[in-house]
C-alpha cells in the first residue's frame, strides 16, 4: 500500500512578523513592551525540537525606526544561530538601515533562495510613508521571471496580506494591486504558499489552490472580524511553523508563547 502521508524530514520554516521593536527595551506600543514580548517569543523558539531550519521575518520589524531598533533584532536574534531572512513592513521605511544592520550572519538579506527543495521568494510590498502595500511594476515582472526559471515548489512572502481578511480597517490597508499578483500566481502551479504579516492574527485560506497564511504578531494581537481596529487582549503572542516537504507538501501550526503575556502584564 502507497501511504499518502508526507515523507520524512521535511524543512522546518518559523515566521516571526510584526515585531515593533524599539531601540529602547522599556518603550511600548499599545502599552506592550514590543522588545520583552519578541524576547518570549524567541525563547519559545529555542526550545522547539527539533529547531527550525530557517527564519522568515516578514515585516515591521522596527516602531521607531531606528538604526538601533535593527541592532536589537540582530542582537536577539544572533544566540538561535538559525539563518534569517526578512522583508520590510509599512513601519520599515528605513529600507538602507536595514540592509546595513540585517546582512550578517545569520541574518541574510537575500530575497530569492533555494532550500530543502523549495523556492523562497521575498518580496516588498511596502510605500514610501504609506500604510497599505503596493508591488511595483518592476517585482511583479522579476517575480514572473524568477517562477519562469524554476518549476520547484515555491513559497511567496511579502508584508501585505493579498486577500481580504474581514475586518474592514484593516482589507483598505492590505495589497492595493492584489489582482496584478494574482494574474502571475494563476500562471504558475508550482506556487503552494503566500505567506504574510500586517494583520496581527492567524490567517488560513485557499485560492486557486494556493495556500494564504497570516500570523500572529510577536506583541500585540488584533481582534479578528471587526469593522474597525480593536486589539485582542485574550491571545497570547506567537509565531507560524511551518513545515516543507520536498514533494511539494506541506503543514502548518501556529505556536504562542507558554509564559505570562509582557503585553498584558505591562497594560495591567
Amino acid at each position: 500500500m502507497i501511504s499518502s502521508s508526507p515523507p520524512s524530514s521535511p524543512l522546518v520554516i518559523a515566521q516571526l512578523t510584526d515585531t515593533h521593536l524599539f531601540a529602547d527595551e522599556d518603550q511600548t506600543m499599545k502599552d506592550c513592551p514590543t522588545v520583552l514580548s519578541f524576547q518570549a517569543v524567541l525563547d519559545t523558539v529555542a526550545q522547539l525540537q527539533p529547531q527550525p531550519n530557517l527564519l522568515l521575518l516578514t515585516g515591521d520589524l522596527s516602531q521607531d525606526e531606528t538604526l538601533s531598533s535593527y541592532h536589537q533584532l540582530h542582537n536577539r536574534i544572533t544566540p538561535l544561530g538559525i539563518p534569517t531572512y526578512w522583508i520590510p513592513g509599512n513601519h520599515d521605511q528605513s529600507l538602507a538601515d536595514m540592509e546595513q544592520t540585517l546582512c550578517t550572519a545569520p541574518i541574510s538579506s537575500e530575497k530569492c533562495f533555494q532550500a530543502g527543495g523549495w523556492q523562497f521568494i521575498l518580496l516588498n510590498s511596502m510605500l514610501h510613508q504609506q500604510v497599505q502595500g503596493e508591488l511595483s511594476a518592476e517585482a511583479l515582472a522579476t517575480l514572473d521571471q524568477q517562477l519562469q526559471d524554476s518549476t520547484l515548489p515555491t513559497l511567496i512572502a511579502l508584508h501585505h496580506p493579498p486577500l481580504a481578511i474581514a475586518s474592514a480597517w484593516m482589507d483598505a490597508i492590505g495589497l492595493q494591486n492584489r489582482e496584478a499578483l494574482f494574474a502571475i500566481l494563476d500562471r504558475h502551479p508550482q506556487v503552494k504558499l503566500v505567506i504574510f504579516g500586517h494583520i496581527h492574527q492567524e490567517f488560513d485560506r485557499v485560492r486557486q489552490g494556493v495556500r494564504y497564511l497570516g500570523a500572529p504578531s510577536t506583541c500585540v494581537q488584533f481582534s479578528p472580524n471587526v469593522d474597525e481596529f480593536a486589539i485582542d487582549g485574550d491571545r497570547q503572542p506567537g509565531f507560524r511553523l511551518i513545515s516543507l516537504y520536498p514533494d511539494g507538501q506541506f503543514t502548518t501550526t501556529v505556536q504562542r508563547i507558554g509564559a505570562a503575556n509582557p503585553c498584558i502584564e505591562s497594560g495591567e
